[in-house]
């Protein structure tokens, strides 16, 4: 029994310790996605990303559900180099809603040859099997 209810506090302190600097974690994951899109790199870009048939990707085409279909929309979007750019975050927010759940709002900025662009978005992150992903993505 003491076994048990030692092994069930350390896991429970793993938990709380993951998500206790979810702030410092998803700034990270963030500007990794940045550095991956910098370099050209959707398919590290996506890692980000909860793959699962329940993301949701809501742009200026409508709603896109799903990991793989996310993916192939950024990938038929962005195929090219000069359509990808450069890509520049700034975090406006970094909000809890609840435990296990953050809200981020912030502003993107593609710098390319073809035309700059940019807009917002709003990511709603859950903490899915021991790390932070982003379920919900609203870019305009």
């Amino acid at each position: 029994m003491r076994y048990f209810a030692l092994f069930s506090f350390l896991l429970i302190s793993l938990a709380i310790s993951a998500q206790g600097n979810a702030d410092q974690q998803i700034r990270k994951l963030l500007a990794e996605q940045e550095a991956a899109w910098n370099r050209g790199d959707i398919a590290a870009f996506m890692k980000g990303y909860w793959e699962s048939d329940s993301l949701m990707f809501i742009g200026s085409k409508g709603v896109t559900y799903g990991y793989k279909a996310t993916y192939n929309r950024y990938m038929t979007t962005y195929d090219s180099p000069e359509k990808m750019g450069q890509l520049k975050f700034t975090l406006l927010h970094v909000n809890p809603l609840a435990k296990g759940v953050y809200q981020v709002v912030g502003k993107w900025q593609l710098t390319r040859t073809v035309g700059d662009i940019g807009g917002y978005y709003t990511l709603l992150f859950r903490f899915i099997g021991g790390r932070w992903v982003i379920i919900c993505d609203h870019t305009s």
